[in-house]
Parts: C-alpha cells; structure tokens; sequence
C-alpha cells in the first residue's frame, strides 16, 4: 500500500525520511555556537574557515557530519547518511571559484550540498590553535607529559581600546586645557586621563590617552605644534595579551624519558598505523632517549623551523626541513599529513554533543581516509 506524504507525516515520518527527533537546532543558532566552540579569529590568516555553503534559510540541523577531507565518496555518505551541516577540518572551497559547475570536483561538492540542502562548515587552523583541539590530541600518543604552544595565539582584541597610548608631562596649563579640548575632537580616541604628577622636583600634569593607528597621526601632528611638549612624548605600541595554552604546534616535555623505539610505538598505537616514517637525527639511535618532542599535526616544516627537542612528529616535511633537522640530532617522525589529524573526529563527536547539550546527532565519516597508502 503506498502512502501520501500527509499520510507518512501523519504516521511520524518526517522530512527526508527522518522519524521527527527533538535533536535539532536552526543553521542560524549552530554556526555562532561552532564558533564559540573554537573562535574563528585563532585560526592562521592565509586560512578559509567558517561557513562556506548555506542553503537558503530557514536550514534546521538534524545531523552534524564530521570529516576531516571532503570527497566525492565522503559527500556521498553525507547525503546517505542525511547529514544537514559537514564540518570538514580541511576546508574544501579554499581558493575562490569562478564557477560552480559539473566540471572539477570541488565545484560538483558545492552543487551536491546545495541540491541536498546541506551546509558546509569548515574550522581547520582554529582547531588547531584551541587547548581542546587537534594538537592536544596528538600530544596524547606520546604518553604523559607538560605541552605548551610553540607559537602562541594573542586575544583578538586589545585589553583596552585603541592600538597606541600616548603620553605626556607638562607644567604649563596656559594652553593644556586648549590642546586636549583639540585632542578630544579627534574621533577614536578613548581614555583621556589627567593626573598630578611630579616630575625632575616639580609639580607637573601627565596626561594619558589610548587612539587608533589612524587618530595616533593626528595626535602628533598637534603636539608637534608645541616642541618642548612633543619631545617629551611617549608613544607606546599596546600588545594583544597571549592567550594560554592556546596556539599552533605544542612543544612536549615527557614526564618521564622514553626510548625513540617506545615513542614510535605509542604513536603507531594512538594514530592506529601499521608504520610511519622515521629518519633519526645525527649522532641518535632508536634506543637514545626522548624528553622533548615537538609536534603539529598536518605540516609542520614551518611550525616547528628551530625548534629544539629530541624529536619532531609532525604528518609530512619538506625533504631539506628533514635533512636539517637530522643534522641537528633531532629524530623526525611522519605519518602523512592527514592521519596526524583523522583520529581526533572522534573526540571531536564526544567534545561536541556536550558543547552543543545534545541538541543534534552527531555522527563521523566511515569512507574519511588518506589518500596514501602503501602498496
């Protein structure tokens, strides 16, 4: 007996085949919520991340797919799978597009979301850079240890407004009062402070006040006006505070030394490869002991350039970043760029439903996998 889609709802079949769930969330309240899950604004500036594909609103979220490539094969099991929104850790619409037709791969997975109404999100270096992200988890297949990022993340905004502060002393009010009347004309400036001051034996005003790049010009071209006062100036280039444990790569400190023999098996087991790649730095062995790794997953020649440790484990390398550091008795350990990723998905699923309270099912790609292998 065929029945009518009134029929099937009626029955509690929901779109796209679903049975109706309470797990659901609006494209609208999830994307801010992937966002506060990993802020955007860590991930590496030359990186495409956020939402890349959005079907046209309104665009509810049943199902959350998580994969660490794109493919065709991998765009397939989402749209079997009936997954809403992908969240690929490599970013699949990185340098622009034309066009968007059947004829490169890449234009064909944007075509696929949208005639299956579904939504592409991408974090990549984000996740990276988090203390809960895909570097974390790489550290855990070294065994215990203290890690710290090699190259730390600053706070997306100043601790307070502006990217200068200006200041200055003076013991002369006749014209103070005209001078900062100017000063407070000029648009994003912020904080202008007067306090007593003494200074050399006398009693002075120092005058403080935080500005923008653009209003810093404007700021010493009216102090220039008087040279006494200008030539007591002090500008000071505010810095974005570091956020910690928050940053690309990690440097890791074992807990207790292990031998390079003992290493490369706990990573073969955490990565659950049958081998990786190893070249062993000068003067080294396999049973020379390891103490400090350093490591980023994906590729990690430019992240770990001059670092000093006993090993670095990364998922490829140029061949001279290799021979340099083997030249430095440093061991390198490969495991081809995305295998140093793929296995935090599922940690990724777990770390996710708590974040988003269950809301959505979550579910990791089974087709997912390097494009490499050994034959």
């Amino acid at each position: 007996m065929l029945l009518s889609c009134t029929q099937l709802l009626c029955r509690g079949i929901g779109p796209r085949g679903r049975w109706p769930s309470r797990s659901i969330m609006n494209l609208g309240e999830l994307v801010p919520a992937l966002n506060d899950f990993a802020s955007l604004s860590l991930a590496e500036s030359w990186d495409n991340v956020g939402l890349l594909v959005e079907p046209s609103p309104p665009h509810a979220v049943h199902t959350l797919f998580l994969t660490n490539d794109l493919t065709e094969e991998v765009m397939e099991e989402a749209v079997q799978r009936r997954a809403d929104l992908i969240l690929s850790y490599h970013p699949p619409i990185f340098t622009p597009l034309k066009r968007v037709t059947w004829r490169t791969w890449k234009e064909r997975l944007v075509v696929r979301a949208l005639e299956h109404r579904i939504g592409i999100y991408s974090p990549h270096t984000a996740y990276d850079a988090i203390p809960h992200g895909v570097n974390n988890w790489l550290t855990k297949g070294l065994g215990a240890c203290t890690s710290v990022p090699l190259h730390p993340s600053a706070a997306p905004s100043y601790p307070a407004e502006g990217t200068h502060r200006v200041e200055f002393c003076t013991d002369t009010m006749e014209h103070l009062e005209t001078l900062l009347s100017k000063i407070k004309d000029v648009q994003e400036i912020s904080s202008v402070t007067t306090l007593p001051a003494r200074v050399e034996g006398k009693e002075q005003t120092r005058v403080s006040l935080n500005c923008s790049q653009k209003a810093l010009l404007e700021v010493v071209e009216l102090l220039s006006e008087n040279s006494l006062l200008y030539h007591k100036t002090e500008i000071l280039l505010l810095q974005k505070p570091l956020l910690p444990h928050t940053g690309m790569g990690r440097l890791c400190t074992l807990n207790e030394p292990v031998s390079l023999l003992v290493i490369i098996e706990r990573i073969k087991s955490h990565l659950k490869l049958p081998h990786i790649r190893l070249a062993v730095g000068m003067g080294k062995t396999l049973e020379s002991p390891v103490k400090k790794a350093a490591l980023c997953a994906g590729s990690g020649s430019s992240v770990l350039n001059g670092v000093e440790a006993d090993l670095y484990l990364t998922g490829e390398m140029s061949h001279h970043a290799v021979l340099d550091a083997v030249a430095n008795g440093i061991s390198v350990i490969l495991c081809d760029h995305s295998n140093t990723e793929r296995g935090f998905l599922s940690e990724l699923r777990d770390t996710l439903a708590i974040h988003l309270q269950n809301k959505i099912n979550i579910i990791v790609s089974e087709k997912d996998r390097d494009p490499l292998q050994v034959v």
